[in-house]
């Protein structure tokens, strides 16, 4: 920067002295030649400043994308500079660009069709870096239930998900960036809805009673989150009497989960052992008639 100020004397100096014009024009073409140059320089430094702060904000995220993207995006920002100073050098110096931009256009498209799905990749993972609709780690799950499991690494092109079954497959992010992405481990907190069948034999009272008892278990269940939950006599099954258990769990953690679901089931358990009241289970009643059917007696004539 202490030298724009010398190029901008020489400019003015150039014009108060009146040299020939040989000189002047020659003199003003060298002079936008060092401004061109210097514009370059300060373009550069603001590259580089730009991507001294990106990279100290992908240092805080836990996605190696961002530390890939970050050196690709400065790379690329250099490069259109230079570009832009080479074009601004030619036009200074007399030069024609027109025919060189278009020229550039062509080949930019050619290579933009040869390399579409690349560059849709390319654009995906740039979308899922703004978005961030998961992170490593993050149990996630696509529409259509092709795709779930756990998040391994997002890379640049694509992105590694290990399925519950062990297996490793790797999602384009161009793909990924067009999902309706369900991401599992966002919830706070995990549903449970079952249905406890008795036999027909339970009465009134009894069905009132572990009702009221199974909501009280659950108000006092430090696993089990306050905010919401449901306990109702709700119908007449085929072989049982059902009544809705539903409520969350105060976790997102699987096995911490189950846990809390096992405990809410024990205690259900116990709560009608104590009312004398019985699970159903899928029964048939036959009946069987024992006198046979009068079918009467005919003669012939």
């Amino acid at each position: 920067m202490r030298k724009f100020p010398i190029v901008v004397g020489l400019y003015f100096a150039l014009n108060a002295l009146h040299p020939p014009q040989i000189v002047l024009d020659g003199g003003q073409k060298l002079l936008a030649l060092a401004i061109s140059l210097l514009l370059m320089w300060l373009m550069l430094r603001l590259v580089n400043v730009g991507t001294e702060v990106l990279h100290r904000w992908a240092q805080r995220t836990d996605s190696a994308l961002d530390n890939q993207l970050v050196p690709l995006v400065s790379k690329a920002a250099k490069v259109t500079v230079g570009l832009l100073a080479v074009l601004l050098v030619l036009q200074n110096l007399g030069y024609s660009i027109s025919g060189l931009i278009a020229g550039l256009g062509v080949g930019g498209l050619a290579v933009a069709l040869a390399a579409q799905k690349t560059l849709s990749d390319v654009f995906g993972s740039v979308m899922l870096l703004v978005d961030r609709p998961f992170t490593v780690g993050d149990w996630i799950k696509s529409p259509d239930g092709q795709v779930e499991g756990v998040i391994e690494e997002i890379g640049f092109r694509s992105t590694k998900i290990r399925t519950f079954e062990k297996t490793l497959i790797y999602v384009p992010n161009s793909r990924l960036a067009d999902f309706i992405i369900d991401n599992i481990d966002r919830r706070p907190i995990r549903r449970v809805w079952i249905t406890v069948g008795v036999t027909y034999d339970t009465t009134r009272s009894q069905m009132q009673k572990a009702v009221s008892e199974i909501r009280s278990m659950l108000a006092s269940h430090e696993g089990v989150d306050q905010d919401f939950f449901i306990v109702r006599f709700t119908d007449f099954g085929a072989s049982s009497l059902d009544i809705m258990v539903y409520y969350f769990a105060n976790t997102t953690a699987w096995d911490d989960y189950l846990a809390v679901r096992e405990d809410v089931n024990l205690k259900i358990v116990g709560i009608l052992e104590e009312l004398g009241m019985e699970i159903a289970f899928p029964t048939q009643s036959v009946r069987l008639l024992t006198d046979p059917p009068d079918i009467g007696t005919g003669q012939s004539g």
